[in-house]
């Protein structure tokens, strides 16, 4: 059955991935970027999420191409190296307007659809850091972490109306974020993963695919890690 998809950040790296491996399944993938970048077999819808009005926008452009939304996969984020000491309020702003706020605006109005239909999907893309913090990435961790509260709290809410709500927590994956990160660091993060590697973004792809699918109407309130190991424990 053919379903409608809304993949935020979706023009490149993770984002583009998933909404390639929706697209692949047969369904009607809408994708949100900054820009005016276009993925083959993608609707894209031109926002800032962080724009007074953004989320609104992007739901009645939906809504007005005559679709009806089924997944949301918040997947749009940024990321700041930076020890906090030297972190300016802009960039402390832009970070959880971004990687929270927007995140909590999407879901609230995805949840408004999917309830009404008894049916659908949530899936918010976070961070190992989330988990398990990193020096340099305070601002950053603290904004992933706050998706688990997010996530379950949301689950509880709208389970009963059938609709699932889960967290993806990648470890480093070979995206554009991560291209610029040292390579001694690159080297260390590989070393700490017992999979002595970092992933490809359809790694990530696969699991949300799985995760908006029949067979796992069953899973809900899931923090589910895709790290090759890295954050064991956390």
């Amino acid at each position: 059955m053919t379903q409608t998809v809304l993949v935020t950040g979706g023009a490149r790296g993770i984002g583009k991935a998933i909404a390639e491996a929706f697209v692949a399944n047969g369904d009607t993938v809408f994708i949100t970027t900054r820009g005016a970048a276009q993925v083959p077999g993608c609707i894209t819808i031109s926002a800032d999420l962080a724009e007074p009005g953004a989320i609104d926008h992007i739901f009645k452009t939906i809504e007005a191409s005559s679709h009806s939304l089924d997944i949301l996969v918040a997947n749009a984020g940024i990321s700041k190296e930076q020890l906090l000491i030297r972190t300016e309020d802009s960039e402390i702003s832009d970070l959880v307007d971004i990687n929270l706020i927007s995140n909590i605006k999407l879901c609230r109005n995805a949840a408004k659809v999917l309830m009404r239909k008894r049916a659908g999907s949530i899936v918010l893309v976070g961070s190992v850091l989330g988990m398990s913090g990193s020096a340099g990435s305070s601002v950053y961790a603290a904004t992933k972490s706050a998706l688990i509260g997010l996530v379950r709290s949301l689950a509880r809410e709208i389970g009963p109306r059938n609709v699932t709500v889960n967290l993806v927590t990648p470890g480093y994956v070979n995206t554009e974020m991560t291209a610029d990160l040292p390579a001694n660091f690159k080297e260390q993060v590989i070393a700490n993963t017992p999979l002595n590697r970092i992933a490809e973004p359809a790694e990530i792809a696969g699991l949300v695919l799985f995760l908006a699918s029949e067979k796992a109407r069953f899973i809900t309130g899931a923090i589910l890690p895709v790290d090759g190991g890295l954050g064991m424990g956390n």
